[in-house]
Order: structure tokens, then C-alpha cells, then sequence
């Protein structure tokens, strides 16, 4: 249902920000053995299209036993090399002395993350949550192949189902086309001005 679909985008979109956003915070603002080889190494994965990893993600879900669930359907979407890249960009635009004035009055590294670079980065955060609702909100290909059932598939997959072999039910198909655009024409509408700022600073780096 639409009310289902949203609240999969929703998860997966938080989710997403939030492991992003700590991922970032570890790569551009703390220091251990590694950090930039690991960094490398995490990276690397954009490199590798998705179509490659299909088969050996769908096989670890089913042995999960999570195949035809929501589980499939939104852990794997939890974890975003770009996203982790993007935020550790921006992260590293920040000044370090506010990170050594918060370690000077005893704030730990998780409350100097949560008070200090998290209420400084929410219009890159609202830009990347925009970008993620509206990937996870359109997958198609992902969905097909983790879900079996009319209950678990999403809305793009039902979109489908008007277009035959033999003729497409035009007026269905634009109907859902409209009802499966407009979540995400709201968002943009209701958070056009912080995109733009979080797309602007992203781009110069934070600063």
C-alpha cells in the first residue's frame, strides 16, 4: 500500500543518514591506524555496479531467511558509500577547534557528533535525505528480486502491471503515476530552500 511504501523510504531514508553521518564523522574527525587506506577501501565500492552484487546480495538474503519481508526490503538500503562520502566532505569543512573546545569542557566523540556537527550540517543532511527518499521511493530493480508476494512489492512493480503485452491501461498507469510522484513533489516543495543550501554547501566543501 502507498502508506507502507512510505514508511519503507522513510526508514530507509533515516537510517541512511544516520549511519552515513557517523561513518563521516569517524572518517574526517577522528584519528586511528587506517583511516585513510579504510576510507579508500569503502570508497572503492562505487566503483562496482550494482548489477554485479545482485545475485550474491539476493543469495545472502535468502539464506537471512529474510526474502519476501521488509527486512530485504530495507537493510540493505541502510549503508551509502556516497552519502558517507559526501557528509565526510562537508564534515572535514568544519573547524577543528570547536571539536577541541567540546573535548576541553569533557564532551565525549559521540556528543561532540551529536551537539557540535549534526546542528551544523542539516541542510547537507535534508539534501541527502531528499536524494535517498527519492532513490528508495523509485527502486524497481531490488524490490523484483527480494519480494514474491503482491503485498510486499512496491509501487514502481505495481506500476508495471498495467502495461501488458498486449496493450497498456494508459488512464491506470498515469493515475499511479501521478499518486507515485506526488510524496515526493511535497518533500521537494516543503524543503526546497534547505536542498538548495544543503546542494550549495556540499559543493563548496562546507565552508
Amino acid at each position: 500500500t502507498l502508506s507502507e511504501q512510505h514508511g519503507r523510504a522513510v526508514s530507509v531514508t533515516v537510517l541512511q543518514i544516520l549511519i552515513s553521518s557517523l561513518a563521516a564523522f569517524a572518517f574526517a574527525r577522528l584519528r586511528f591506524r587506517g583511516r585513510e587506506a579504510l576510507f579508500l577501501l569503502y570508497l572503492a565500492t562505487l566503483m562496482i555496479p550494482a548489477q554485479v552484487t545482485l545475485i550474491p546480495n539476493f543469495l545472502i538474503i535468502r539464506n537471512l531467511r529474510w526474502y519476501d519481508t521488509y527486512m530485504a526490503l530495507i537493510v540493505p538500503g541502510m549503508f551509502s558509500a556516497l552519502s558517507t562520502f559526501l557528509l565526510r566532505q562537508y564534515y572535514r569543512g568544519i573547524p577543528l577547534d570547536l571539536d577541541e573546545a567540546a573535548r576541553m569542557d569533557g564532551a565525549s566523540s559521540f556528543r561532540i557528533w551529536l551537539q557540535v556537527i549534526v546542528p551544523l550540517s542539516w541542510p547537507v543532511m535534508a539534501a541527502l535525505a531528499i536524494f535517498t527518499f527519492q532513490a528508495t521511493w523509485n527502486d524497481f530493480l531490488w524490490p523484483l528480486v527480494v519480494t514474491g508476494s503482491d503485498e510486499m512489492r512496491t509501487i514502481p512493480i505495481g506500476l508495471s502491471y498495467f502495461v501488458g503485452q498486449y496493450g497498456t491501461s494508459w488512464n491506470l498507469l498515469m493515475a499511479g503515476s501521478v499518486i507515485a510522484l506526488l510524496p515526493v513533489l511535497v518533500i521537494y516543495l516543503l524543503a526546497q530552500k534547505t536542498f538548495v543550501q544543503g546542494i550549495t554547501l556540499t559543493g563548496m566543501g562546507g565552508r
